[in-house]
C-alpha cells in the first residue's frame, strides 16, 4: 500500500474535480482509500451505464445528503452525463469527482467541461516521495505504476498493460481504423522518447502523413500515455529551437516499447531512463503542489541545451554520471549568460552537493528530489 501525495478530500474542499490518470495509476484505489464513504458510479459497470444513460437523474434521487462526495468513475463513456452534473453544481451545491483514463471523447466530443465549475487534478505512476526505501534501480527498469513496480512478474504486466492501452483505449475512445500502424507507431514514439521530433522525417519513418503523426500524438497525450515538452524560445544571445520533444509518462511502459533489457548503471540506456525519471518527478511534483510554471527544454542552433527549464525560474540539466565536471556545465552556463532564470542546477549520481563560482548548484539525485518535494527549489 502507498501514501499517494494527492488529497482528494483536500482538492474536494475547494471545488468538483475532473481526475485524470492514466489506467493503472491507482484512481480507484485512491479514491477506496481516501473517500471512504463517497458514493461511486462506475461507468465500466455495464448495468450503471445502462441505468444513468436512461436516467441521469437517478444521481440526484439517489444522495439525499447533498454533503456527499459523488465519484462518477471513467467519465469519458457517458460525457452527455455531464449536463446533469452541471445542474446539480449549480442548484443543489454538491460536490462531484468526476474520474477518468482518456481525455478524448471529452476533448474532441464537444462534451461539457462545466464552463471551470470543476477544476483538473491528475494522478500519475508512483513518485519517488511514495515508495517507501525507493530503489532507484528498480525504478529505472519497471517503472511506477502500482502493480508493477514490486511485481516480480513485470515485464508480463508491461507487456499485457500495453496490449490493454491498444485495445481499449485506442480501438474504444480513439476510434481507429488503422491499430497496426498506430502500434508501429508506439514502438517508433518509445524509441524517441526525450528526442527533438521532425514531425516531417518522423512521419516520413512511420510511413504516415504529417497529419496523421499529429493526431497520433494528440492521441497520446490525450489517453494520458504521453506527454509535450515545448522548446524554450526566449533566449536572445543564443537562437532556439522551437521543435518539440515527447515522453511517455511511465518508463516501465516506455522499457517494454522498446524492448530494452536490463537497465544497469553507466550506460547510456541508464542516462536516458535517468533523465527521464527526473523530468517525470518534476512533472508530478508541479501538478500535485498546482505550481503552474510550465516545462520546457532548451536547446540552441548551436546545441547548446538545457534538459528542463521550469518557467523562468529555474533551469536544471539531467546526468547519469557520478563525477560533474566543466564539460557537462556549458549548456547551463550558456544559458546562464541570458540571465533569465534566478536557479541553474545539475541533477546526478555525483556524491556530494556542491555549487560553482559561478553559482551553479550539483545536486546528487536524492538530494534534489528531497529538496524537490519540500518545496525547496521553486
Amino acid at each position: 500500500m502507498y501514501i499517494r501525495t494527492l488529497k482528494l478530500s483536500e482538492i474536494l474542499k475547494k471545488k468538483s474535480h475532473f481526475l485524470f490518470g492514466a489506467r493503472s495509476t491507482g484512481k480507484s484505489t485512491l479514491i477506496e482509500m481516501q473517500l471512504p464513504n463517497a458514493k461511486v458510479y462506475d461507468l465500466l459497470d455495464a448495468e450503471v451505464y445502462r441505468k444513468l444513460l436512461v436516467r441521469p437523474k437517478i444521481i440526484e434521487e439517489e444522495n439525499l445528503d447533498m454533503n456527499e462526495i459523488v465519484v462518477i468513475d471513467e467519465i469519458q463513456k457517458l460525457p452527455t452525463l455531464l449536463d446533469e452534473v452541471q445542474r446539480l453544481i449549480q442548484k443543489k451545491n454538491m460536490r462531484f469527482l468526476l474520474t477518468g483514463s482518456s481525455a478524448r471523447k471529452l476533448k474532441h466530443g464537444g462534451a461539457n467541461l462545466l464552463g471551470g465549475r470543476a477544476w483538473i487534478a491528475s494522478l500519475f505512476p508512483l513518485s519517488f516521495v511514495e515508495i517507501d526505501n525507493f530503489d532507484l534501480m528498480v525504478y529505472l527498469n519497471q517503472g511506477g505504476l502500482p502493480h508493477v513496480y514490486t511485481s516480480p512478474y513485470a515485464k508480463e504486466e508491461l507487456s499485457a498493460y500495453i496490449s490493454t492501452y491498444l485495445q481499449e483505449e485506442i480501438q474504444a475512445e480513439a476510434k481507429l481504423q488503422q491499430v497496426a500502424a498506430f502500434a508501429e507507431f508506439l514502438d517508433l514514439a518509445a524509441l524517441s522518447n526525450g528526442q527533438e521530433i521532425n514531425y516531417e522525417s518522423f512521419a516520413a519513418d512511420c510511413q504516415v502523413s504529417t497529419g496523421t503523426l499529429k493526431k497520433y500524438f494528440q492521441i497520446l497525450e490525450d489517453t494520458l500515455l504521453g506527454f509535450r515538452l515545448p522548446g524554450y524560445t526566449k533566449t536572445r544571445r543564443r537562437k532556439a529551437i522551437s521543435r518539440s520533444k515527447h515522453y511517455l509518462f511511465d518508463i516501465g511502459v516506455t522499457n517494454a516499447l522498446c524492448r530494452r533489457g536490463e537497465i544497469i548503471e553507466r550506460t547510456e540506456l541508464f542516462g536516458n531512463a535517468f533523465e527521464h525519471f527526473i523530468i517525470l518527478e518534476i512533472r508530478a511534483y508541479l501538478s500535485y503542489t498546482q505550481n503552474n510554471n510550465p516545462m520546457a527544454y532548451w536547446r540552441s542552433t548551436s546545441k547548446m541545451e538545457v534538459d528542463i527549464l521550469i518557467g523562468d525560474e529555474v533551469a536544471i540539466e539531467i546526468k547519469g554520471t557520478n563525477l560533474v565536471s566543466d564539460k557537462h556545465l556549458k549548456g547551463l552556463r550558456a544559458l546562464q549568460e541570458e540571465k533569465i532564470h534566478k536557479r541553474y542546477i545539475i541533477v546526478s549520481t555525483d556524491s556530494n552537493l556542491r555549487t560553482t563560482e559561478d553559482r551553479i548548484e550539483i545536486f546528487p539525485w536524492k538530494d534534489f528530489l528531497k529538496n524537490l518535494w519540500d518545496s525547496k527549489i521553486i
